[in-house]
């Protein structure tokens, strides 16, 4: 019976308050208070959903409360400043501090066990440099491009209007606009809320072709050379799948398609909007170079590329042969890697499907260089990227320049509270309710977006000059040293060789990481291995 006793006693002292009203007209406050446990109590043995309250009704939603707020007492108690859940105290506060402008130095040592396995660092120099000027570009556009793009090498990675509130996309976009870096658009399009920030934007195309559409969801060049011509969109990026959920597709529910996104996507109001798995337009690695040359043609010769998470790796061989036969060339490419994402995703894509950034930057950088593509083609990482360290280590790698989605979201008062997919965002970033969006303030969030951008930049200056570097762009894998186990530690280019450019178009019998056995089965006609 003692599963009951919360019940009972609830019961009991439901009674005895109401017998206290001759007494005194006070009781009627645990009067109400015992009754309405009392009626939850009779619910709970009467429903059939829960079994758990069926045998501990009333104190069985204890279980269901702190099932609710775990989640935070593990960041805010529990969890260590270095776990990364999925990013850790230390590097949420190095984003806040900075976004703040505050002081962002630590004192006493490292936090970090320097003698465990994975523990990674920069080379320095006895003779470091001092560099001034921090505001660093890379030019994107190779030569069919008539609109070439000085682009931040730190930039605001995908994220749609729909999924982040319209403050939220306001305020990253004014700083931006501030810091003069690029907020990419995600795949909803480009929103009201993108054009009023006034900051550069790339516009991102999806399966969806949302804001460049036919009333079937297909493709409409008209329609994409309209929206192109906007002199804020500077480059054009096509997204074939994203770290979080690739080779996954994805449906707003009409219930949350509001008129401001059906603006943006160009959308019917009342149905629900799809976003196919893969894309409509082209079905080939030949039909998609021939898309991509569309859309530069359509845009008036501005940068395009494509976004992806590394899947089948001979798929993207397939791309790079499709480039050499078709004589197009993407002007960029940005790798993304599992491990980024700042939707909702199915667990099963955001931990097992897909290649961490690490791995997939390494081989697009190699098979491009194999393919003699790789001075054509410029290289953009995302990834968890958040700290100069960060940046210097995808620059090493072979990236020219890096984007980030959750460190700006961070920037204007995310707390990690992983509430995106409820809309129910305790800081109104993720979420279109209008009252807690009111929550976020566009215009002194977007300063701490600018200044978050421009502390992140200083600070790899520091640790280039301190490589004795004079360009984060001239970083390179031997300026990394990896832990591999307790007692061994190797160079970058050791854990991540760099091949010999045209590899792959001479004959060999060496075959480093299988890249030439995946070649031979590559083709540019279909994405399907050759037999």
């Amino acid at each position: 019976m003692g599963r009951f006793a919360a019940f009972a006693l609830s019961g009991f002292l439901a009674v005895v308050s109401l017998i206290g009203l001759f007494w005194s007209v006070w009781l009627l406050i645990p009067l109400a208070f015992f009754t309405g446990l009392t009626v939850l109590g009779i619910v709970d043995v009467t429903q059939h959903s829960h079994s758990i309250l069926r045998n501990y009704p009333v104190i069985g939603h204890m279980r269901f409360l702190f099932e609710g707020i775990r989640p935070e007492i593990r960041q805010y108690l529990i969890e260590s400043d270095q776990d990364e859940e999925p990013f850790s105290r230390d590097a949420r506060s190095l984003v806040y501090q900075r976004a703040k402008g505050m002081e962002d130095k630590r004192p006493f040592g490292t936090r970090m066990r320097v003698y465990d396995a994975g523990y990674s660092w920069v080379t320095h120099s006895v003779m470091p440099k001092h560099l001034e000027d921090t505001d660093f570009r890379v030019r994107i556009g190779g030569a069919g491009c008539a609109q070439p793009y000085d682009a931040s090498i730190y930039n605001i990675s995908a994220m749609s209007f729909g999924a982040l509130s319209a403050n939220a996309i306001l305020a990253l976009n004014t700083g931006a606009k501030i810091g003069g870096f690029a907020h990419d658009t995600g795949e909803g399009g480009v929103s009201r809320y993108h054009r009023e920030g006034g900051g550069d934007l790339i516009y991102e195309v999806g399966s969806g072709y949302f804001g460049c559409r036919n009333e079937d969801g297909t493709f409409n060049a008209d329609r994409f050379a309209e929206q192109a011509a906007s002199p804020q969109i500077k480059m054009i990026e096509v997204k074939l799948s994203q770290g979080a959920k690739p080779g996954h597709g994805g449906m707003l529910p009409a219930s949350k398609i509001s008129p401001e996104i059906a603006e943006a996507r160009g959308v019917p109001m009342g149905q629900d909007c799809v976003s196919p798995a893969s894309h409509s337009a082209f079905s080939t690695p030949i039909e998609m170079m021939q898309f991509l040359a569309l859309l530069r043609e359509r845009s008036g010769g501005k940068p395009v590329g494509f976004k992806l998470c590394i899947g089948h790796r001979r798929e993207f061989m397939c791309m790079v042969k499709a480039m050499l036969e078709t004589g197009f060339t993407p002007d960029f490419i940005v790798v993304d890697g599992t491990e980024g994402g700042t939707g909702a995703a199915p667990l099963e894509f955001a931990n097992h499907v897909g290649m961490p950034m690490v791995e997939g930057l390494t081989f697009v950088h190699n098979t491009l260089r194999g393919a003699g593509l790789r001075d054509q083609v410029r290289l953009g990482a995302a990834g968890k990227i958040v700290s100069a360290f960060d940046i210097a280590r995808a620059l090493a790698l072979g990236a020219d320049w890096c984007n980030s989605a959750r460190g700006y979201m961070f920037a204007i008062g995310c707390i990690q509270a992983q509430a995106c997919h409820t809309n129910h965002c305790p800081v109104g970033v993720a979420t279109q309710d209008p009252l807690r969006q009111r929550a976020l303030d566009p215009v002194g969030k977007s300063k701490r977006v600018a200044s978050f951008h421009l502390n992140t930049l200083a600070a790899l200056g520091e640790m280039t000059g301190a490589a004795g570097l004079s360009n984060p762009g001239e970083f390179l894998p031997r300026h990394l040293m990896i832990r591999q186990s307790d007692a061994q530690m190797v160079t970058g280019d050791e854990a991540h060789a760099v091949l010999p450019i045209g590899f792959l178009l001479k004959d060999g019998k060496d075959d480093p990481g299988g890249y030439r056995k995946r070649w031979a089965r590559a083709t540019s006609d279909q994405f399907a291995p050759r037999d």
